[in-house]
């Protein structure tokens, strides 16, 4: 990995070697202690990371114009389902190499800042024998990581979840970095038939907030991912009214757990009527909502706002993000997407070794349409039928 990440780092502000490995020489904090002495006796203390300056770098880094997260990260089971769609089984050798596939497109660091790894991946080589973090290191792609363990049940809820994963969870992001990862991402979810009730927001809001706080003390910039379920019948004003809640609760408790706001990344949803609404929104309605939404509730200190597709179909989420970028906004407004990436890239490819390069050309396609979006220079023009079917699945399970 050592010879992989130098060639990164010397072109790239985000660290030079002896900070990629050990991470020691960036152990200055923006702001070490602050204490302030009112009349009563009560001493507050905020503690920012020692990692402080190089979370800063490395969010600006992915959040670079014209460039967006491939999210990568899905477990073993979920990466079964994908190959099972095209007729593979779901092996290690398998998996290898679909993610072999994916992190090796020439040329995908020019669209692509950041890929988030499932932990296999990040620990995993390529068909070729080289390490998934270099391959990516090479593309100057920020190599990331899911660090969340799950959905289970909410007990006391409207049938709702909430997210496990904090337990361990600094040890195991100490052993990230050491890996190579430079940020993490935490997936919970709300969903709006179901209530959503108040504690499964403030569950949401407080886990996530955790995560974020434990990362940053790791030297991963956290990815800050509560997402809105498309599933439900409501109606776009239905998706706003939850989503400001939702987003109020989570930088509240991010404040509370003295979280850096400028090294960390948001991956919201977009603000849709639910999958089976009979009133459907047009990319510029969903543009309005969601950037009204962001302007009332994300601070501008925030570097980038890397949205999901969460069951949009390729194109649908392509000209939605490109419509967000036709307004001025003081964020770097882009895309971290799984499906809306790799779905004909998937079909093309259908595990065969001959259909790598086309497997490849579709990938890059898609990563590079987004690209435009983000400049707000997308038109669909030429978009093939493939990459127009939605993929909702009602009651997904990642």
């Amino acid at each position: 990995m050592a010879s992989a990440s130098a060639t990164l780092l010397k072109s790239s502000p985000i660290l030079d070697k002896s900070e990629w490995i050990k991470g020691q020489n960036l152990r200055q904090p923006l702001v070490s202690f602050v204490r302030c002495h009112p009349t009563s006796p009560s001493v507050f203390t905020v503690r920012a990371s020692s990692y402080a300056d190089e979370l800063v770098q490395t969010a600006k880094t992915i959040a670079s114009p014209g460039r967006g997260i491939l999210a990568m990260d899905e477990s073993n089971a979920t990466c079964g389902k994908r190959l099972a769609s095209i007729g593979l089984e779901n092996t290690e050798a398998n998996r290898q190499a679909y993610r072999t596939l994916l992190v090796s497109a020439p040329g995908l660091g020019e669209y692509i800042s950041g890929a988030i790894l499932f932990e296999e991946t990040l620990y995993q080589s390529t068909t070729d024998g080289k390490k998934m973090v270099d391959v990516l290191v090479e593309q100057k792609i920020v190599p990331g990581i899911k660090v969340d363990k799950g959905l289970v049940p909410l007990p006391g809820s409207n049938n709702e979840s909430w997210c496990q994963g904090l337990d361990g969870l600094s040890s195991r992001t100490a052993a990230y970095y050491q890996q190579g990862a430079r940020f993490a991402k935490w997936r919970t979810v709300v969903s709006i038939p179901n209530g959503p009730s108040a504690l499964a927001v403030k569950e949401a809001a407080w886990g996530l907030a955790r995560y974020a706080a434990i990362s940053q003390d790791s030297g991963l910039v956290p990815i800050v991912e509560p997402e809105i379920l498309l599933d439900g019948e409501h109606g776009i004003d239905s998706t706003f009214e939850v989503a400001q809640k939702v987003w109020a609760e989570v930088f509240f408790y991010l404040a509370e757990n003295n979280v850096m706001f400028e090294g960390i990344l948001l991956k919201p949803s977009m603000v849709t009527p639910g999958a089976e609404c009979k009133d459907k929104a047009t990319p510029q309605q969903v543009a309005d909502y969601t950037l009204k939404l962001l302007h009332r509730r994300i601070p501008p200190a925030v570097p980038g706002i890397m949205f999901l597709s969460g069951g949009q179909s390729e194109v649908e989420a392509t000209l939605n993000l490109n419509a967000m970028n036709q307004s001025p906004h003081p964020w770097h407004v882009s895309f971290s997407y799984a499906r809306a990436l790799q779905n004909t890239c998937l079909k093309t490819w259908g595990g065969r070794p001959e259909n790598v390069k086309a497997a490849h050309e579709v990938l890059l396609v898609r990563a590079k349409a987004n690209s435009f979006a983000q400049l707000g220079k997308y038109t669909g023009e030429g978009e093939s039928e493939e990459a127009k079917k939605g993929m909702f699945v009602k009651g997904y399970v990642y």
